[in-house]
């Protein structure tokens, strides 16, 4: 079985070549970062720098594959972040259609497609359904909150012993772990026997709020961690110290909007399916400290 995977440097992506390497099958992981999968080609993977809106080299690549494992990169610099979704959806759709790839599984987004003006939510509703127009075989995942952002706090726990985020204490938030998305993304990859077009709600094991997650942490931490809710035109004024582009950090605006709607996508109807293992007690324990500590040595 021979399986592509996009966007493999990532961490959903790297969890995902992670297992499917594992599993023994013939792995092409494409990223422009192939430095960093060094550790897989060791273990037989190979590594090419691909990019996803690279039309001609994702056709090249995706030669002879059975399964594809798609995930929209992110693009600060892009000049429309919309345009960027579609533009690389419609490059992997070809290689699809071209080669004749019987199953494809895309990291979506819950909510997808739920709306306009809710940022990337609404363009990965156009990706569905760039690559539902290729392929009779695709499965949609679409995930949660990632607890990994938190891994992008580091350096304010170390620090202020604080963590902020544009969301209300008291929103509730379907939080998930990466390495919970990329075992199920490698699970369905290594599957032959499902079949259709279908969406697939990946919520972790309970919603929770902020001042619920602050209280884990400072158990876990054994230090006292406060949240503040920061604003969202404060996070756009950061971005725009940087290379990210207007249309990015308004597009980023609109998403925060919508993640922090109480009666919005997080709203989402719990069913058992939408379940995964990964607590964000377990996380903090095994990951995030782990990332502090390091921090700290540095």
């Amino acid at each position: 079985m021979k399986i592509v995977i996009a966007a493999a440097s990532g961490n959903i992506g790297r969890r995902t070549a992670e297992k499917v390497v594992q599993a023994g099958a013939e792995t092409i992981l494409l990223t422009r970062q192939p430095e960093k999968l060094a550790d897989l080609v060791v273990q037989g993977a190979i590594a090419k720098p691909i990019s996803s809106d690279d039309t001609q080299g994702l056709i090249e690549a995706t030669q002879n594959a059975d399964a594809l494992f798609w995930l929209t990169p992110p693009k600060m610099d892009a000049i429309s972040l919309g345009d960027w979704y579609i533009q690389t959806a419609m490059s992997g759709a070809k290689a699809v259609r071209e080669n004749r790839i019987e199953r494809v599984v895309n990291i979506s987004s819950l909510g997808a497609g739920a709306g306009p003006h809710l940022g990337t939510v609404t363009f990965i509703g156009s990706v569905e359904s760039i690559f539902n127009q290729a392929c009779s075989n695709v499965l949609h995942l679409r995930p949660g909150y990632f607890m990994e952002n938190f891994l992008e706090q580091v350096q304010f726990i170390q620090r202020d012993h604080t963590v902020y985020f544009p969301y209300a204490s008291d929103h509730d938030i379907p939080w998930i772990s990466t390495d919970d998305i990329g075992d199920e993304a490698a699970k369905y990859l290594l599957d032959t026997h499902w079949a259709g077009q279908w969406t697939h709600n990946l919520m972790g094991p309970e919603n929770l709020t902020l001042s619920e997650i602050i209280a884990v942490l400072s158990r876990v931490l054994d230090r006292p961690i406060k949240y503040v809710q920061v604003t969202i035109e404060s996070i756009q004024q950061q971005l725009a110290l940087t290379e990210v582009t207007p249309d990015v950090q308004r597009e980023l605006g609109n998403l925060f909007n919508a993640l922090g709607n109480p009666d919005g996508i997080y709203a989402t109807v719990r069913t058992p399916e939408a379940a995964t293992s990964t607590t964000f007690e377990q996380f903090a324990t095994h990951k995030l400290l782990s990332h502090i500590l390091q921090s700290s040595r540095q």
